[in-house]
């Protein structure tokens, strides 16, 4: 499965970025999905997930509130609404597919889509 994601950009604080991710028209509802970023010098982290075959979702505390994702294109898409976005949210931002653990770390997640940076100024 190629991953595909698109919508990054530079925005002011307080602003909004809607990301999306697609997969060539596959379905992707077969996998958990999930959102991570990577800001400079710092782990890749959790950022979003939606499990597959239902519409559990769950987010990162630091988040939550401001970010919304959702299965979209008749489960072929993905995408992050973030709103109210802040300096700390500027990061590299990664789709995935696979199967989401408990913690929410990054194993477990197959398939990876190169990024798109999000960089927000404040």
């Amino acid at each position: 499965v190629q991953l595909q994601a698109s919508g990054g950009g530079l925005v002011e604080t307080g602003g909004y970025l809607r990301l999306s991710c697609s997969a060539s028209g596959r379905t992707l509802g077969f996998y958990d999905m999930g959102w991570f970023r990577q800001a400079d010098g710092k782990e890749r982290e959790f950022v979003a997930g939606i499990l597959r075959g239902g519409n559990a979702k769950f987010y990162a505390d630091s988040v939550k509130g401001r970010f919304a994702m959702a299965r979209a294109n008749a489960n072929t898409a993905v995408t992050l609404q973030m709103d109210r976005l802040k300096p700390e949210d500027t990061a590299v931002y990664y789709c995935a597919a696979g199967r989401l653990s408990a913690t929410r770390s990054t194993d477990g997640m197959e398939y990876w889509g190169k990024g798109t940076l999000v960089t927000v100024s404040s």
